[in-house]
C-alpha cells in the first residue's frame, strides 16, 4: 500500500471553544483508496503554516511510500534538514502524519491500533476532566472561585469521574518562572480544601500549573496543598531545564507529573534522568505519534513512572491517546474533556463512549474513529490568535488576577 494524497484541515472551535482556538487534522490516503486521519498539536505559528509544513513532509517523505514503514519516516523526520534533535515543530507535523499512517495499517488489516501494539491490558480507561465554567459564565471568575469549582467537582462526581483537575495558581506568562503570591497560594489551598470536603475521598484532586514557578516557589505551593493530598502537581516549573524541576519533585510531597509540551523519547530522557517527574503525560499530537508515544510509555515503564496522556486538543488525538493507553502496564489516567461530547463529538461520526467516568474502548479499526469531514469544513478557522497564548506582560496580581485562560 503506497501512500498517494494529502488534505490538511484547520478547524475553529466554536464557543466556549474547549481544547484551544483550532484544531489541525490531516487526512491521508494510499493508492488503494484506504485513507486515515491524525491531529497536529503545534501551535506556536500559524495553524495554515503548520498544514504547509505537513504537506511539504507528506511531498518529501511519504509520497509514493509503503504505509508500513512508520519507524523509517519517524527517522527522516527526525533527521530532516541536519536537524537530529527534539523539536516540538517538527514532532508535531510527525505526529500527525504517524497518527494517520498507524489508522490505515489498522483499517487495512481490520484490526484497532492498540491490537498491533501488543494487544489491550486495559479493559477501560479511567478518565479525569478540568473543571469548566458553564455557558455564559466568565471564565475569569469562575477560575478564581474556589466555591464553584467545588461545586462542579461535586457534580463530575455525580457522573462517575474519580478525579477532576483545577488550575487556580494565576496567570502564566512570558516572562515566568515566578514566586507565587501569598494570595494565590491562599487561593490554592483553600480550592483543594473545598474541593477535597466535596467529594471525599473518592475523586482525586489533579493540581494543574503551567510552569509559572520557580524551584523555590513551587516548593511552597507544594507545601501549600499537600495536605489535601493531591494525586499530582503539574508542570511547576517550566518545561525546558528539568533539572530546576527535579529540585521541587524531590521536596515535593504531592507527586509532580509533566510532559505535555515535551517531544520525542530524548525529551522525556531528561524526566527520567533528572527524576523530574513520577508521572508523565505526553500529548500524542506532539510528542512523536503511536510508536513514539509506545517507546516513552516503555521509558517511563522502566523508571517505575506512570503514563497519564494530556489532551488539550482535538478529538483525534484522544483517540490516539486512547489506542496507546489500552496497551501499557504503566497506565495511570487519561484526560478527557468533559464526556467528550459537544463539539469533539459532532467532529466524529460516531462519539467516543464514556460511561460512568471511564472510556469504554473502542473495537473498530484503526484509531476507531473516523473524522466528520463535512463537519470540520463548516468550521474553518478565521482567527489570528495562536491554539493558547501566554500572558505577555510581567504578572500583576492585582491586574491579572481573574485569569480566563490562555
Amino acid at each position: 500500500m503506497k501512500l498517494e494524497a494529502f488534505e490538511g484541515f484547520v478547524v475553529g472551535t466554536p464557543p466556549p471553544g474547549y481544547g484551544g482556538r483550532y484544531f489541525i487534522f490531516v487526512k491521508l490516503t494510499t493508492s488503494c483508496g484506504i485513507h486515515g486521519y491524525g491531529e497536529i498539536y503545534a501551535g506556536h505559528m500559524a495553524p495554515d503554516l503548520i498544514v504547509a509544513l505537513a504537506a511539504d513532509s507528506f511531498d518529501r517523505y511519504l509520497a509514493g511510500q509503503s504505509v508500513f514503514q512508520i519507524e523509517q519516516f519517524v527517522r527522516k523526520m527526525h533527521g530532516a534538514g541536519y536537524l537530529h534533535r527534539p523539536d516540538t515543530t517538527m514532532a508535531g507535523v510527525m505526529s500527525g502524519l504517524e497518527m494517520a499512517m498507524w489508522d490505515i495499517v489498522g483499517k487495512a488489516l481490520n484490526q484497532p491500533c492498540y491490537n498491533l501494539m501488543g494487544g489491550a491490558v486495559q479493559e477501560r480507561l479511567r478518565l479525569y476532566t478540568y473543571l469548566y465554567p458553564d455557558a455564559g459564565e466568565d471564565p475569569g471568575r469562575f477560575y478564581d472561585d474556589p466555591y464553584r469549582a467545588a461545586e462542579k467537582a461535586a457534580y463530575w462526581q455525580t457522573q462517575g469521574f474519580t478525579a477532576v483537575k483545577c488550575d487556580p495558581a494565576g496567570q502564566y506568562t512570558i516572562y515566568d518562572p515566578r514566586q507565587p503570591d501569598l494570595e494565590a497560594l491562599d487561593r490554592s489551598a483553600t480550592f483543594c480544601r473545598l474541593i477535597r470536603e466535596a467529594v471525599g475521598t473518592e475523586v482525586d484532586i489533579l493540581f494543574g500549573t503551567h510552569g509559572q514557578f520557580s524551584p523555590s516557589g513551587a516548593i511552597r505551593m507544594a507545601e501549600a496543598i499537600a495536605p489535601y493530598s493531591p494525586l499530582w502537581f503539574e508542570e511547576p516549573t517550566p518545561p525546558d531545564m528539568p533539572e530546576e524541576m527535579a529540585k521541587v519533585a524531590a521536596r515535593s510531597a504531592v507527586p509532580v507529573s509533566a510532559g505535555e509540551r515535551l517531544s520525542t523519547l530524548y525529551e522525556f530522557q531528561r524526566l527520567a534522568s533528572t527524576g523530574a517527574a513520577s508521572i508523565w503525560q505526553p500529548n500524542l499530537g506532539r510528542a512523536g505519534g503511536l510508536l513514539e508515544g509506545r517507546k516513552i510509555a516503555a521509558l517511563a515503564q522502566a523508571h517505575y513512572c506512570q503514563i497519564a496522556p494530556h489532551l488539550y486538543c482535538g478529538p483525534l488525538v484522544a483517540a490516539a491517546n486512547i489506542q496507546l493507553a489500552a496497551t501499557i502496564p504503566n497506565f495511570l489516567i487519561l484526560e478527557s474533556i468533559e464526556k467528550m461530547d459537544g463539539f469533539h463529538a459532532q467532529l466524529l461520526n460516531k462519539p467516543l463512549i464514556v460511561e460512568e467516568g471511564y472510556l469504554q474502548l473502542p473495537t473498530a479499526p484503526g484509531l476507531g474513529v473516523e473524522l466528520n469531514e463535512e463537519v470540520a469544513k463548516a468550521h474553518p478557522y478565521t482567527g489570528d490568535k495562536l491554539h493558547l497564548e501566554m500572558g505577555q506582560e510581567p504578572y500583576d496580581p492585582r491586574k491579572h488576577r481573574f485569569f480566563p485562560g490562555g
